[in-house]
Order: structure tokens, then C-alpha cells, then sequence
């Protein structure tokens, strides 16, 4: 018999949804959840596919398992076993696109248990979260890496100048060396690996979670864009050297009856072809 219908009450009532929020989140109208609740219709697959993502089950146990069973609650015995399985290094993973999110449920289990998780086996028991970062102010880590961090619960056990995680209330979640302050010890400086951003301060206050970095994933294509990306700017740098020399060349230098000025330089992108100007005296 299918235990859909109480199932799809129950997993209602433990969000706390109204029959009219939960319609909204399916896509469907409320009198179909009132429906399907009382057991006079059966929901519809694709109804049902959207539950089961929304609460990380699978179609068997949506349908098979009473979930509302006190003596024997499946979701409790999930969420223990999730939390047993951090000694192996089950990693939460925070997207982008839930990093808002994540700034108001970083403490909610519920919020916590829906992120998507993976395993890195080289890393030795601990606390574990990865974040996605975006943007280019630690490059060269490119944008769209993964940071895996551990867990820091204590602002002392801070190290100058290491990588961290820092989620705060105003910054929200960002990837940054950190730099205690001798004297002010409320405030914690971020400094970018790229010198083209300015460090700035925050208030340890504003600081919700510290995450001590421990491992960067990303994908080969991003770090192959980054490293043209490098070779441009060297080749921007070249050529302002190049255009300095050339200035100088016209401004010929006099010592006593010798004249000399200073030769051009030509430089080809592609075969770095470097070749050394006339010297003239």
C-alpha cells in the first residue's frame, strides 16, 4: 500500500509549510495537496520527483515507508547516520548559487542535510564544508574553484597569512588570507592573493564561521583560461617596455663626440621572437 499521501503531510508539517506554500513549491494547486493528504487522489509522478529532491528520498521511500513512524522515525535514523559518517569525512558542498542561503541555515541541520556532499580520502578525520568561490581576487586559484575547508571554532586559532573561508554577516562568504590585529584584537584583515584588490578589515563580531582551507578543486579548462590569460599580461608588460625603449631612442644621448641612442626592440606574440636593436655610436 502507498504511504504517499501520509508521507507527503508529514514531511509538510515537519518544514512547517502551510498546504498553500507547499502547492507553490510543486507547482501545483492546493485543493491536489489537500487531496493527496486525505488519500482521495494519488500524486502524480512528477510530483512526486520533486518531493523526493526537495527532501533528498528516494521514490521507494516516499511511497514504501511510513516516515511519520514514531517508534522507528527514518528521517532521524537518516540524519544520524549522516552525522556518524562525518568521521569519514563527508564533505557538504555550498554552491554559489546557495551561498545566500547558507548565510541564514549555516546552522540549521534540515538546511545543512539537503547540501550535496562527496569524500576526499586523503584528508584525516574532521569538520569539513567546501565552498564554491568565484571572482579573480586569489588568483591565481581561478574563479569557480572549490575551497574544502576545516572547521576553526576559536578566532585564536588563527594563522597569519594562511587561506580560510570567511563567512560574516556583511561580507558574506569569501576566500582570504587572514591577518590577526595585534592591536585590535576585534578586527581580522583579508588579503587577496591578487594585488590588484586593497586588504580590509573585519569585526570578529561579524564573523559567523572560519573555515582553515585544506584542499582546492578545479576544473582544468578554468586554469587553462587563466594561464592565457597570464601570458596576455605578460605580453601587455613587454610592450610597454618595448614602448619605453622606443621613446628613449629618440632622446640620443651626448658624452663628449660620441652619440649614441639606444636601439629598438621587436617582439612577436606567439613565437616570442626577442630581437636586440641596432647600437649606434
Amino acid at each position: 500500500m502507498s504511504q504517499a499521501g501520509k508521507n507527503l503531510k508529514y514531511l509538510r508539517k515537519l518544514r512547517g509549510w502551510t498546504q498553500e506554500e507547499f502547492a507553490n513549491k510543486l507547482n501545483i494547486k492546493r485543493s491536489l495537496i489537500g487531496a493527496y493528504e486525505e488519500e482521495r487522489a494519488d500524486p502524480r509522478l512528477e510530483v512526486l520527483e520533486i518531493v523526493a529532491d526537495i527532501f533528498k528520498l528516494s521514490l521507494d521511500e516516499l511511497l514504501l515507508k511510513e516516515l511519520s513512524n514514531e517508534s522507528n522515525n527514518y528521517l532521524a535514523k537518516r540524519r544520524q547516520q549522516k552525522m556518524m559518517s562525518a568521521d569519514r569525512n563527508v564533505i557538504h558542498f555550498v554552491p554559489v548559487k546557495a551561498a545566500a542561503g547558507y548565510l541564514a541555515g549555516y546552522a540549521d541541520t534540515e538546511f545543512i542535510d539537503e547540501l550535496n556532499t562527496f569524500t576526499l580520502p586523503m584528508l584525516a578525520g574532521g569538520n569539513y564544508r567546501a565552498f564554491e568561490i568565484i571572482g579573480d581576487s586569489m588568483l591565481p586559484t581561478p574563479s569557480g574553484s572549490i575551497i574544502v575547508g576545516e572547521k576553526v571554532d576559536d578566532t585564536e586559532e588563527i594563522k597569519n597569512n594562511a587561506a580560510y573561508i570567511v563567512v560574516s554577516r556583511n561580507e558574506g562568504i569569501v576566500y582570504k588570507r587572514v591577518v590577526k590585529n595585534n592591536r585590535a584584537k576585534n578586527k581580522l584583515t583579508l588579503v587577496s592573493d591578487n594585488p590588484s584588490f586593497q586588504p580590509y578589515q573585519v569585526n570578529t563580531d561579524d564573523v559567523i564561521e572560519l573555515w582553515a582551507a585544506q584542499a582546492v578543486v578545479s576544473k582544468v579548462a578554468v586554469q587553462q583560461r587563466w594561464d592565457v590569460n597570464t601570458l596576455a599580461n605578460l605580453v601587455n608588460n613587454l610592450q610597454d617596455q618595448v614602448s619605453t625603449l622606443k621613446k628613449k631612442k629618440n632622446e640620443k644621448l651626448k658624452v663628449g663626440s660620441w652619440e649614441f641612442g639606444v636601439g629598438s626592440w621587436e617582439l612577436g606574440v606567439g613565437s616570442w621572437e626577442l630581437g636586440v636593436g641596432s647600437w649606434e655610436f
